[in-house]
């Protein structure tokens, strides 16, 4: 585990999975369908628990011109700048059960900010770093 700083928000646009974890991947395919894959553009994962204790999970795609979340129908989310703990995956695609054991080592933390997300930042078609915000 290592710190990763983020120097500034990120406003993100929004697809909300249906389901955890069964609509993952349809919220993805439907993200890249509105925004296609762009070496310009960052793309993530967040996740957090609602209220009822449900993990609601959304595929994001950075806002690069104001308003493409209200073009595109979808929400926007912030994610904060400041500190976070992070794990990088290397080919995570050959081991997804690995994504969630690294959140929840992660989530055992103390530090954490318990209004946090867990953000999965996509570096590359092959890699993700997994994030939880530390308290400010």
């Amino acid at each position: 585990m290592q710190n990763y700083t983020l120097v500034q928000d990120i406003k993100v646009i929004c697809v909300q999975a249906k389901s955890f974890p069964e609509g993952i991947v349809e919220a993805h395919t439907s993200l890249h369908s509105l925004i296609p894959p762009d070496n310009n553009r960052r793309y993530f994962a967040i996740s957090q628990r609602n209220q009822e204790g449900q993990t609601i999970y959304s595929a994001a795609a950075e806002e690069l011109n104001e308003g493409e979340a209200e073009k595109f129908g979808c929400e926007t989310y912030i994610i904060q700048k400041g500190e976070y703990l992070s794990v990088l995956i290397n080919e995570y695609k050959k081991d997804i059960p690995n994504i969630a054991k690294t959140f929840k080592e992660l989530l055992s933390d103390p530090r954490l900010d318990p209004k946090g997300a867990c953000v999965e930042m996509f570096l590359s078609e092959t890699d993700i770093l997994c994030m939880v915000k530390l308290k400010d």
